[in-house]
């Protein structure tokens, strides 16, 4: 009985996987970063979790290195030489620009709620459509634009009260971490035109992991068998979450993409709500309905560009 429910389910995989294949390719990218979003809304709890009981960069560094852990049978079972890039100086870039950020982002991470932190990580879409058109050559469309500042209102709403009652320096650490985060992302698509999306994942998790160490050593506490569970769980989500991120690169242009992130916000909220009891204000919702409307809206105008290009047979 087990295995006829197993053989069940990989079909059922099998089915939905054909299906996903079968949708334009901007629509692909949109899902493949939807489910991304889902996860890294997940890994934030988790992340944020840790970062209240040990220093920052030890969270930083634990949670990359566990990644890599969870990667290696992966590359034992294919072979060293599948998982090599080919372009090492490309892989350390990206890695070393990625740290940066996540430095930045790991010490405002434990002093602001989930909401606000996801809402002012809402910058980093401008700052990637902006460096998609100028480094990419990307054709930046008027509907793509106009998905993005609209989306960027909608943010705007939820974090500008915030700003003006505590007015924290750490929204602003935040606030700097995104066109860092974005420049990682730029990269990656760089990236994808000659490198799989299991390199480009394996070797963004080495490479954090080497560039944290140092700064984790400053101020080490040994993790408790809990914590390090916690640990391992989110090297799980977040190498899956990059890995649809890295999908999402791979196949459709980086630029329409973007908007999907919006929705972010709405399972930040949520997951804010019910693990540290942080009620969305009704400007967080206001602005989520923004978000989702422009979100909604260029996915329709994707999916009939699609449409139009397709070849008829």
């Amino acid at each position: 009985m087990n295995y006829s429910l197993r053989r069940r389910g990989k079909l059922a995989q099998r089915l939905v996987f054909r299906m996903a294949q079968r949708l334009p390719k901007p629509l692909q990218g949109m899902l493949w970063t939807i489910l991304g979003g889902v996860m890294f809304s997940m890994l934030n709890v988790i992340s944020r979790t840790m970062s209240l009981a040990l220093n920052a960069f030890e969270t930083q560094f634990l949670r990359y290195l566990c990644a890599v852990l969870i990667l290696l049978p992966f590359v034992l079972r294919s072979g060293a030489r599948a998982y090599w890039p080919s372009n090492v100086k490309g892989q350390f870039w990206r890695g070393g620009v990625h740290a940066a950020g996540l430095m930045l982002w790991f010490i405002a991470l434990p002093h602001i709620p989930l909401a606000d932190m996801t809402a002012i990580s809402f910058t980093g879409p401008i700052f990637i459509m902006i460096g998609a058109a100028w480094f990419l050559n990307e054709r930046m469309r008027r509907d793509r634009w106009m998905a993005a500042v609209v989306g960027f209102v909608g943010v705007l709403v939820v974090v500008l009260p915030h700003l003006s009652n505590n007015g924290g320096v750490f929204h602003l650490v935040m606030l700097a971490s995104a066109p860092v985060f974005a420049a990682s992302f730029l990269i990656t698509k760089a990236l994808t035109r000659y490198e799989s999306p299991g390199v480009i994942v394996l070797w963004q998790a080495i490479t954090v992991a080497l560039f944290s160490f140092p700064l984790a050593l400053l101020n080490w506490q040994t993790p408790d068998a809990w914590q390090w569970a916690n640990f391992l769980v989110s090297g799980v989500m977040g190498t899956a979450a990059h890995y649809c991120l890295t999908r999402a690169f791979h196949v459709a242009d980086i630029s329409a993409t973007q908007s999907m992130r919006f929705l972010d916000l709405v399972w930040s909220s949520l997951m804010g709500w019910w693990v540290f009891a942080e009620v969305p204000s009704e400007t967080t919702w206001m602005g989520a309905t923004v978000i989702m409307l422009s979100t909604l809206w260029i996915a329709r105008r994707e999916g009939q560009r699609a449409d139009l290009n397709t070849p008829k047979l």
